[in-house]
C-alpha cells in the first residue's frame, strides 16, 4: 500500500465514539483495527507512580491508526523481541480489533490481553500479538492493552511514607483498561458482559492475581491463564526490601524517595536491570519485580485465596508448557533456578521463611524425575515450582466454585528440538494467535512441522475461541473435560491432542498438597 492508499483508507477508516473522544481506526476489508487508543493519562511526572487516571477528553477525531509507544524498558539482548514501538511513558494504550462486519451493538464475545515478559518487558503492540487471526476467524472483539512494567508498575515504594507512590500500578493498570473495556467495547461490536481476560507469563500472572482480587470483580466473565507464575506474589515485607535496594543502585536513602519523579529514564531503567539480574542470583525462584500482597488491590497471596474456593467464580483454563524451563537455560538466565546449589538455597530461604513448611525430601523430588540427573532434574523441579505445580494448586482450589480446564503443551518443531527447548515457555504464543512465522529470519519451522503447526493453530485457536463465546472449549475432539479432583482431566496439545485422566499424578505425588512459595 502506497503512503497515499494508506492516508486515503485511513481518511475513510470507522470512527468510534469512545467516552474520552472520537477515534478512527483502519479497515482493510477483513478486519477493522483501532490503535494506540489512550485509555489513562500520561503516567509521567507526579503520576510515574501513581494509580492510573483518566486522560484528558477530545473533541477532534483522534487518529488510531498507528500503535501508541510502549513502556520503557531495558531490553536484554539475548531476548531479541520485536516491541513494535518507540518506548516513552505516555504509554497507557490500547488496541482493538473486530472483523470488518461487526457493527456498534453487535454483542460480541470480547478477549482481553494481558502480554507477558517477566513483569519487565514486553508490549501489547508486538506483531506476535495482532489480532487479525483471532478477530477474522472467530468473531469476537479482541483487545491488547499496554501497562506499566519494572519500576513503573511492580516496584512497591508506597511503604515510604509518601503519597505519591502507590502500590501495583501495573495490576492498576490493567483494572483501569478493564473498566474502559467495560465502558466502551459495546460501540466496537463487544458485549461488556462476556470479557475474557488471557495473558501468559506475567500477563498470565496478572490474570490469576485478578482472579482473586475485589477491584476486578465483574469485569470479566473468564479467564485463561497461560504459564501463570502464580505463586510469584509477595508480602510487603519483601516488596520493601527490593525496594530498599533499587533505591541504594541510586545512591537514594528512604527518605529520598521523591527524588524518583525527577530522575531520567535511563537512570531509572539502568537501577532496574541491576536489580532485575540481581535479586534471583541472591534469591533464587524470586523476581525483582512482581504484585505486592498491599492488603488493598491484593488483600492476600492469591494462591491462598483460590485454595479456600475464594477467587471470582469464573470459568478457567490453566496449563502451562512441557518444557517450560528450557528457555532460561538456553538464555543463561538466572531468572528460575535450575542447578542444584540454586534449588537448594530456594528450599532453604522458603523453609526459613515458613518453619512450618514441610519441604519434600530429595527421595520425595527424585521420584518425580527417575530417570533425570544434575541440571537436567534441575529443569524439571523448576519447571514445576516455578509454573506446574502453581497451576494445579489453583486449579484444584477454584475447580470448586467454576469449571476449570487444564492443559499441557507439548507441540515443538523439529527446528526447536534440535535447539533443546522443545515446548519452551511461551512457544505456544504463536499458535494462539495464528501468527506463526515471525518473519523470514524466523527459524522455528526452517526444518519442518508448518502444516502440523498450521493446525494446532487451527484447534488451539478454536478452543480459545469457543471458550470466549460461552466458557466451554469443549466442541473439538478430542472433547475436553472439566479438571476435577476426582480424575484431573488434563487435555496435552500436540500434533495431534489427547485427554489424559491424571496426566500429573507422579507430580503431584512427589511435590505433595501443600504450597510452596515464598511469602
Amino acid at each position: 500500500m502506497t503512503t497515499d492508499e494508506y492516508r486515503s483508507t485511513a481518511e475513510a477508516g470507522p470512527v468510534v465514539e469512545t467516552g474520552y473522544g472520537p477515534v478512527r481506526g483502519v479497515d482493510d476489508g477483513t478486519v477493522k483495527v483501532w490503535k494506540g487508543i489512550r485509555y489513562a493519562a500520561a503516567p509521567s511526572g507526579e503520576l510515574r507512580w501513581r494509580a492510573p487516571r483518566p486522560p484528558q477528553r477530545w473533541s477532534e477525531v483522534a487518529d488510531a491508526t498507528r500503535v501508541g509507544p510502549v513502556c520503557p524498558q531495558a531490553t536484554d539482548a539475548r531476548i531479541p523481541i520485536d516491541l513494535g514501538a518507540p518506548q516513552a511513558e505516555d504509554s497507557l494504550r490500547l488496541n482493538v480489533w473486530a472483523s470488518s462486519d461487526t457493527a456498534a451493538g453487535d454483542g460480541k464475545p470480547v478477549m482481553v490481553w494481558v502480554h507477558g515478559g517477566a513483569y519487565v518487558l514486553g508490549s501489547a503492540n508486538q506483531p506476535l500479538y495482532h489480532g487479525r487471526a483471532l478477530a477474522a476467524d472467530g468473531d469476537v472483539v479482541v483487545v491488547t492493552i499496554n501497562y506499566r512494567l519494572g519500576p513503573f508498575g511492580f516496584l512497591d515504594l508506597s511503604s515510604f511514607g509518601d503519597s505519591r507512590f502507590e502500590s501495583n500500578c501495573g495490576l492498576r493498570d490493567v483494572v483501569f483498561a478493564l473498566h474502559w473495556v467495560r465502558d466502551n467495547v459495546a460501540a466496537f461490536g463487544g458485549d461488556p458482559h462476556r470479557v475474557t481476560l488471557f495473558g501468559e507469563s506475567a500477563g498470565g500472572g496478572i490474570v490469576t492475581t485478578l482472579m482473586t482480587s475485589p477491584a476486578a470483580e465483574g469485569l470479566f466473565a473468564r479467564a485463561i491463564a497461560q504459564s501463570s507464575p502464580v505463586t510469584s506474589v509477595y508480602d510487603a515485607g519483601r516488596g520493601r526490601r527490593v525496594a530498599e535496594r533499587f533505591l541504594g543502585h541510586l545512591g537514594l536513602q528512604a527518605g529520598e524517595v521523591g527524588r524518583l519523579l525527577d530522575l531520567p529514564l535511563d537512570a531509572v531503567l539502568a537501577a532496574s536491570k541491576r536489580l532485575f539480574d540481581e535479586v534471583p542470583v541472591r534469591t533464587p525462584g524470586t523476581l525483582a519485580f512482581a504484585p505486592i500482597v498491599d492488603g488493598d488491590l491484593v488483600p492476600e497471596h492469591p494462591i491462598d485465596v483460590a485454595r479456600d474456593g475464594r477467587a471470582h467464580p469464573v470459568p478457567l483454563i490453566i496449563g502451562t508448557n512441557r518444557d517450560e524451563a528450557a528457555l532460561f537455560r538456553w538464555m543463561r538466565s538466572p531468572l528460575m533456578p535450575i542447578t542444584p546449589q540454586a534449588i537448594k538455597a530456594m528450599f532453604a530461604e522458603i523453609e526459613s521463611e515458613q518453619p512450618g513448611l514441610q519441604i519434600p525430601s530429595d527421595a520425595q523430588i527424585g521420584s518425580a524425575y527417575p530417570r533425570a540427573r544434575g541440571k537436567a532434574r534441575g529443569l524439571g523441579v523448576a519447571r514445576d515450582i516455578g509454573f506446574r505445580m502453581p497451576s494445579l494448586w489453583f486449579a484444584d482450589g477454584h475447580s470448586a466454585v467454576a469449571p476449570v480446564y487444564v492443559y499441557r503443551f507439548d507441540w515443538s518443531t523439529p527446528m526447536l528440538r534440535l535447539l533443546r527447548l522443545g515446548a519452551a515457555h511461551a512457544t505456544e504464543l504463536p499458535y494462539v494467535w495464528g501468527n506463526l512465522v515471525a518473519g523470514s529470519k524466523d527459524p522455528t519451522f526452517k526444518l519442518g512441522g508448518l502444516k502440523t503447526g498450521r493446525e494446532v493453530s487451527r484447534r488451539m485457536r478454536r478452543r480459545w475461541l469457543d471458550f470466549a463465546v460461552d466458557g466451554d472449549p469443549s466442541t473439538v475432539d478430542p472433547v475436553w473435560r472439566p479438571y476435577r479432583r476426582g480424575d484431573h482431566s488434563t487435555l496435552v496439545i500436540d500434533k495431534e491432542d489427547r485427554l489424559v485422566t491424571d496426566l500429573d499424578e507422579h507430580l503431584r505425588s512427589a511435590w505433595g498438597d501443600q504450597v510452596l512459595n515464598f511469602r
